[in-house]
C-alpha cells in the first residue's frame, strides 16, 4: 500500500470497522445465520487515492475483490468525513420469499452511521 494511501486508511480504520459492524448488524437483522453471511473486513480491501471532481479533494477509494479478481463490494471515505460502503450479499432473502438480498450499503459522515439491505423481487 502507498505510503500516503496508508496514513489515509490508518486515520479512518475505527470508522471502517465501526462500519463493518453496522453491516453485519444489518445482515444479521435480515435472518441470516452467522455462518451463512461472511462479509470482508475493511482491511481485506485495495485502498487508492482518487480525486473528486466536484471538491477536487482526495477520496479514500476501497474494492474488495473475490479470489478471481471479481469486485464485491466497495468502500469510498470522502476528505469531509462522509462516507459510502457496500458490500455484496447475493443471496436469497431468509425470511422472505420471493426476494433476494442483492447487497448491504452504509452511508453517513463520523459517528452517524446508516445501513441498509438492497432488496430485489426473485423474477417469476
Amino acid at each position: 500500500m502507498d505510503e500516503s494511501v496508508a496514513v489515509r486508511f490508518y486515520k479512518i480504520e475505527v470508522l471502517a470497522d465501526r462500519i463493518f459492524d453496522r453491516l453485519y448488524q444489518e445482515v444479521m437483522r435480515l435472518g441470516f445465520g452467522t455462518q451463512e453471511i461472511s462479509l470482508k473486513r475493511p482491511h481485506e480491501a485495495s485502498y487508492r487515492l482518487e480525486r473528486d471532481p466536484a471538491t477536487c479533494e482526495y477520496s479514500l477509494v476501497g474494492d474488495w475483490l473475490s479470489e478471481q479478481g471479481m469486485k464485491l463490494g466497495t468502500l469510498l471515505f470522502h476528505a469531509d468525513g462522509s462516507f459510502f460502503v457496500e458490500q455484496d450479499v447475493v443471496r436469497p432473502h431468509p425470511k422472505q420469499s420471493g426476494w433476494f438480498v442483492e447487497a448491504v450499503n452504509a452511508w453517513g459522515k463520523g459517528d452517524n452511521i446508516k445501513a441498509e439491505a438492497r432488496l430485489l423481487a426473485m423474477p417469476e
